[in-house]
């Protein structure tokens, strides 16, 4: 196909931004880092991509009454679009009343899953929100939690997370589209190999040499620069930062063993099956 949408979907904080950077440093074709704010295909709960198809300020419906127009609208801009676009997302795979998918399989070529380790995800999340780590916590293991909170409304449409487990559960079980798996852990421990594949899904033409001048134009350090000198407009209004750390297992050094087995209890099935678990249910350092 010559044109429709691939998502790039992640719980929040979880890698889905550097790789939606990394991929338009691919497609600009240039040889120095593409700056984060020109970064082309909108975000699946913008306000304003939304308003836009719909030609009038969207604030007027419910976040109900915009879950059902989301999949007309999805599918809309797939046959609009005349070209190959590549959208984020945060919203877990979910159903509207209809038993609609909230992401049709009409114009939709595939999804990118980015499934990071949930002790990681609760430290960089909290620090996102600007909320404590043990309120973070609280909120992954809720079964309906949606975002944003209200101060956000005006940018960004209702997203329903659900728990980490069931977002990640979601994605995994959305047999209607085709869906690839990556771990941010390995985009970290083996950036080549593991883009590699995620942009070989993507149909993405491009020759080694150039996914690894991406991959060191996009290292954390300089986007991390970037965003320093010249901002990034999808940082939290909340947050110092969007780019903080970028590592795997800084919960070693900043969860406690309580905040650890709270995670554990909550997510642990789902960990022990991506490898952060062991046979035990005892973290794996990556």
């Amino acid at each position: 196909m010559k044109k429709g949408i691939y998502w790039l979907a992640s719980y929040p904080k979880s890698g889905n931004t550097w790789f939606r950077i990394l991929l338009a440093n691919i497609l600009n074709g240039t040889n120095t880092p593409l700056n984060l704010d020109n970064l082309d295909g909108s975000m699946a709960s913008s306000r304003a991509w939304i308003n836009n198809a719909l030609g009038f300020d969207s604030t007027y419906l419910s976040d109900d009454e915009l879950d059902q127009l989301r999949p007309a609208i999805y599918s809309w801009y797939a046959k609009q679009d005349t070209k190959i676009n590549y959208h984020k997302i945060h919203d877990a795979y979910t159903y509207i009343d209809t038993a609609e998918p909230l992401i049709p399989a009409s114009g939709c070529l595939g999804a990118i899953y980015i499934v990071r380790n949930p002790l990681d995800v609760a430290i960089s999340f909290a620090h996102h929100s600007n909320i404590s780590i043990d309120m973070m916590i609280e909120l992954m293991g809720h079964p309906s939690l949606a975002v944003p909170i209200d101060i956000n409304r005006h940018k960004q449409l209702r997203q329903k997370l659900l728990s980490w487990s069931h977002h990640v559960n979601s994605w995994k079980s959305a047999s209607a589209i085709n869906v690839l798996v990556l771990r941010y852990e390995d985009m970290l421990l083996a950036p080549f190999e593991t883009f590699k594949k995620g942009i070989a899904f993507l149909n993405v033409d491009v020759s080694d040499a150039d996914l690894q001048r991406a991959i060191d134009n996009t290292s954390f350090n300089k986007l991390q620069q970037q965003e320093i000198e010249k901002g990034f407009k999808e940082k939290s209004r909340v947050a110092n930062r969007f780019f903080r750390k970028g590592i795997a297992g800084d919960w070693e050094n900043t969860l406690t063993a309580t905040q650890v087995d709270k995670l554990i209890r909550d997510h642990g099935e789902v960990m022990y099956q991506h490898g952060y678990l062991d046979q035990h249910y005892r973290p794996v350092r990556i």
